[in-house]
């Protein structure tokens, strides 16, 4: 155990436009070099362009695609006798989101395309709807832990 004070999670501000603290979150995560403002940009831009493809409220499909994202368990490394095991272990709700935004803002990073707002919309959209590389990572995560399951009694 560490030696120092626990550390405590800030309560974060709503953003403006959709009175969401996710999204502001989402966009802290996003940002590079400290342009907030450009990131946020991206983000609107990224969710306008989700209301005009789904006719959904972009807030709601939003949510939906980050929820669809976010794993449920993960594999750590446990030394045991001289052998390394993958051993599954639950993941709490304020990693899985983190795990989550990380996962879509990766997987839209990497995707080719017209700017960063389209390739995030088409992310997003892809997560709403059980596809894209988000989803996958999540499904591969989930496979890994499903193969390693008999080496759960060493969690710790």
């Amino acid at each position: 155990m560490g030696r120092h004070k626990k550390s405590v999670n800030r309560p974060v501000m709503p953003d403006e436009k959709y009175n969401s603290p996710v999204i502001t979150k989402f966009v802290t995560r996003m940002m590079l070099d400290g342009k907030k403002q450009t990131c946020q940009r991206v983000v609107y831009d990224a969710l306008e362009k989700l209301k005009g493809k789904t006719e959904k409220d972009p807030l709601e499909v939003f949510l939906k695609a980050l929820d669809n994202v976010k794993p449920m368990v993960e594999v750590k490394s446990r030394r045991v006798g001289g052998a390394t095991y993958q051993v599954p272990i639950e993941i709490r709700d304020a990693r899985r989101e983190a795990l989550a935004m990380r996962w879509m803002i990766q997987a839209a990073r990497s995707r080719s395309g017209h700017g960063m707002a389209e390739t995030l919309a088409a992310e997003l959209l892809d997560a709403f709807n059980n596809t894209g590389s988000a989803y996958k990572k999540k499904e591969d995560t989930h496979k890994m832990a499903e193969a390693n399951k008999a080496f759960a009694h060493y969690r710790w």
